[in-house]
């Protein structure tokens, strides 16, 4: 179980990621909805720029999103991509006259219910129904999503039965999910966990993983994806109006975000080519996963992913207060 060649080994599982992947938050309809097309051409441009590592979840869009990446994947070489999925939430079908819950950020989904169940049998029946929905046999990556307020959980019967799936070959690696880097390194601190994905917390804006999660990390030997190297959209467009971490932007990390712009720009590098680059400074991350909402939105993820970072920049960032010293910096 092993995945596409090349790029880097999750852990000591075999399962190898490219340096980038497309987070796929986007097909459940995020914020705003998508059509069927739309999300067919994002997988398959995905695809094409050889982002063969796509990260899913029972989350997004209560399923919406398994689903539209299984009927896009439907018929492909299953040795040519790597799945990501998730488990913690299973999914049940609205009762007859039910109103459906909060969306959470998603719109249009199908008529179902989160329900958090961190039991054995509640995740073995999560994982059967999102092989239904993404139309495969396996996934190599399964993470724990969202578990920072389950934590005794986690350690009773939520990681023992993600174990359990590896030691039977059904799953390559695991581990968890989540935007809180402390909660992350403790984890990977007491557990055998193989990769985590850590969303936010290791930007341009937001170092919190540098000092909890990364150096624990490189210890154990535990792979680390990075999600969210935009912080919402902040560094992907620094302008008034701007999510940072969910939510409108403060004027004061606009600012900021605003003064890296104007640095990146004095060594001619877009700020959202420094964003992607940025977290490859600490050895322990394998790979970073982009949410991208339109074909177009691939391909300039791919051309920013392209670009040359000369390593001037970051020592200008560090010397103009904008970037910690001591922080570990990407290599040219």
């Amino acid at each position: 179980m092993t995945g596409p060649g090349g790029g880097r080994e999750l852990g000591r599982t075999g399962v190898r990621v490219p340096p980038i992947g497309l987070g796929c938050a986007p097909l459940g309809n995020f914020r705003r909805p998508m059509g069927e097309e739309q999300a067919r051409a994002v997988v398959e441009a995905a695809l094409e720029e050889d982002w063969s590592y796509l990260d899913t979840a029972p989350h997004y869009g209560v399923g919406l999103s398994e689903e539209r990446l299984g009927r896009a994947l439907a018929g492909r070489d299953r040795a040519s991509y790597v799945v990501s999925t998730k488990v913690g939430r299973r999914l049940r079908p609205l009762a007859p006259g039910e109103e459906p819950p909060d969306g959470e950020g998603f719109t249009d989904t199908p008529p179902r219910a989160r329900v958090w169940d961190l039991g054995r049998d509640g995740i073995r029946a999560t994982v059967e129904a999102s092989l239904e929905r993404l139309g495969t046999d396996r996934v190599e990556i399964l993470l724990l999503h969202d578990v920072e307020n389950h934590v005794r959980e986690v350690y009773e019967t939520g990681f023992p039965a993600l174990a359990e799936l590896r030691a039977e070959g059904a799953v390559g690696a695991i581990g968890f999910g989540m935007n809180h880097s402390d909660v992350l390194a403790r984890f990977v601190a007491d557990l055998d966990v193989d990769v985590v994905l850590c969303a936010g917390r290791w930007t341009l804006l937001d170092h919190r993983a540098a000092t909890d999660l990364l150096p624990v990390c490189e210890r154990r030997g535990t792979s680390v994806v990075v999600g969210g190297v935009y912080n919402s959209g902040l560094l992907a467009d620094p302008r008034p109006g701007a999510h940072y971490d969910y939510r409108e932007a403060p004027a004061e990390v606009l600012e900021r975000a605003r003064r890296i712009q104007a640095v990146c720009g004095e060594f001619g590098v877009p700020l959202r080519a420094a964003a992607l680059r940025f977290p490859f400074g600490h050895p322990a991350v394998a790979s970073v996963v982009v949410g991208c909402a339109t074909e177009a939105e691939v391909r300039d993820n791919a051309r920013m992913f392209a670009r040359e970072v000369p390593e001037e920049l970051w020592h200008a960032l560090v010397e103009r207060g904008l970037l910690p010293e001591g922080l570990p910096l990407p290599a040219e």
